[in-house]
């Protein structure tokens, strides 16, 4: 992927000025990727790991409700399970990454590793605590992959093109997100067993993923930005007029990456308030899952279609993932973000208007997707801007910590309340509760950082 550099002539691109003999080199000079081939290989390892989950997730929520007699109690306790356990790992995750200098690749494959090794005990669990167990281990993987991943991610882009780069994989692990309910929906149709076939398939796929993760992601500490550049302490290094790094004590260069480092992060002021926004909002999010089963019950939707629904807010997701990280690196990712929410909040409203018919599920799923595309690598690249690098990883499981402890206690309330005053009710709580959430985190808005985290290494 490849777009043509706008900034000749600056100081920034100095060389990228054309000559009177030289136009033609200084075009192609010009030409340079709009995102590191970091970002490509794991949005594949994405993509393809995507394929897998999704495949398990599209058909769960019916497999444990209807086909299991599961009530929506004991559905949002596995449901909360299955979308917060991973808060309890990732600053583990996230820790071990930066602690090896270049673990991140090897972090990330372990969380992949496990998730795939999960698969196939589902063939096997038939009640609440088994079942509860595998999905918190397989969570356990998430929640290892997840910041090293995205540390790779930021650590190989530039800080204007960072919105772009978590777009690119966002819509990549959405393309995953698309096929995977596709895939199930077709194994349902063709098979017998069609949980357990799912079950199989998913494990094969998932296992896939975590070869192309092995063989084509870079797995040293070097990273390198949009333009084949070094980024960090190694572009100082080479950057004219930039004393080098190495000169100084290593205890002046950097923070040492000691989980107490790692937490006192959020002494600072605009970290601090990205994720104590990040959880408030959090709270207020009811999961796909929950999200799906209202779709079909407010619509009728019979349960051989059930697996289709997520291609609706995967298929927006996709469309939408890149244009929105553009938009973010332009106005501001802070704006985008709470945008997304008040797109999720008007997702809410039409589930709770007495509208019905194929028009209100499209504008629903759309609405939905374009949430997840507004907020989830946006708020990743928000939150960037505020770590050093060599706390990166660390710095953004902080972030995804509380946000999915909050969405963990939301799956657990939002069951708890849909149980005793039914759906209707406990949906039109978490609309209040998230216009209210949404109104505090537009006034409490993180403040721009005095020194760019990139000239903290």
């Amino acid at each position: 992927m490849y777009v043509a550099d706008s900034r000749a002539g600056t100081p920034e691109n100095p060389a990228a000025a054309p000559s009177a003999g030289g136009a033609a080199r200084s075009l192609a000079g010009r030409r340079r990727p709009a995102v590191a081939p970091t970002v490509l290989a794991l949005g594949a390892v994405s993509l393809i790991t995507d394929v897998s989950s999704e495949m398990v997730t599209a058909v769960l929520p019916l497999y444990l409700v209807a086909g299991l007699g599961l009530s929506p109690l004991g559905f949002g306790l596995l449901d909360g399970i299955y979308n917060g356990f991973s808060a309890l790992v990732r600053l583990v995750g996230g820790h071990l990454a930066d602690r090896g200098g270049g673990r991140h690749k090897w972090v990330a494959g372990a969380g992949y590793a496990l998730s795939a090794a999960c698969r196939p005990l589902l063939l096997v669990a038939q009640t609440l605590t088994p079942i509860g167990l595998i999905l918190a281990a397989d969570r356990t993987g998430k929640g290892l992959r997840t910041a090293p991943r995205d540390a790779l991610i930021s650590l190989s882009s530039t800080p204007e093109n960072r919105g772009r780069a978590f777009g690119v994989h966002r819509a990549m692990d959405t393309a995953g997100a698309l096929l995977g309910p596709l895939v199930a929906f077709l194994v349902l149709r063709a098979t017998v067993d069609g949980y357990d076939a799912v079950f199989t398939v998913s494990f094969c796929v998932a296992v896939v993923g975590v070869l192309v993760l092995v063989l084509f992601v870079p797995g040293g500490a070097a990273t390198k930005d949009g333009s084949g550049r070094p980024t960090g302490a190694d572009a100082d290094k080479g950057r004219a007029g930039t004393p080098a790094l190495t000169a100084l004590p290593v205890s002046a260069q950097r923070p040492a990456p000691t989980l107490r480092a790692a937490l006192a992060l959020l002494h600072r002021p605009e970290l601090r308030r990205i994720t104590v926004c990040a959880l408030l909002l959090g709270l207020a999010t009811v999961s796909d899952s929950f999200v799906f089963l209202l779709l079909q019950r407010r619509l009728g939707v019979p349960d051989r279609w059930f697996a289709l629904l997520p291609l609706g807010t995967a298929a927006a997701f996709l469309l939408l993932a890149v244009p929105f990280g553009r938009l973010a690196d332009r106005v501001g990712r802070w704006q985008v973000f709470l945008g997304g929410h008040g797109a999720l909040l008007l997702a809410y409203a039409l589930l709770l208007s007495s509208w019905q018919g194929t028009a209100t599920a499209c504008a629903v799923l759309l609405l939905h997707g374009g949430f997840y595309a507004a907020t989830d690598g946006v708020l990743m690249a928000a939150a960037s801007e505020s770590v050093p690098r060599e706390l990166r990883s660390s710095g953004l499981a902080l972030v995804q910590t509380g946000q999915a402890l909050a969405r963990f206690a939301c799956s657990l309330g939002f069951g708890a309340a849909w149980t005793a005053w039914g759906d209707r009710t406990a949906l039109t709580a978490s609309a209040a509760l998230l216009a209210l959430c949404a109104v505090f985190a537009l006034c409490v808005r993180p403040i721009r950082p005095t020194t760019p985290s990139e000239g903290l290494v």
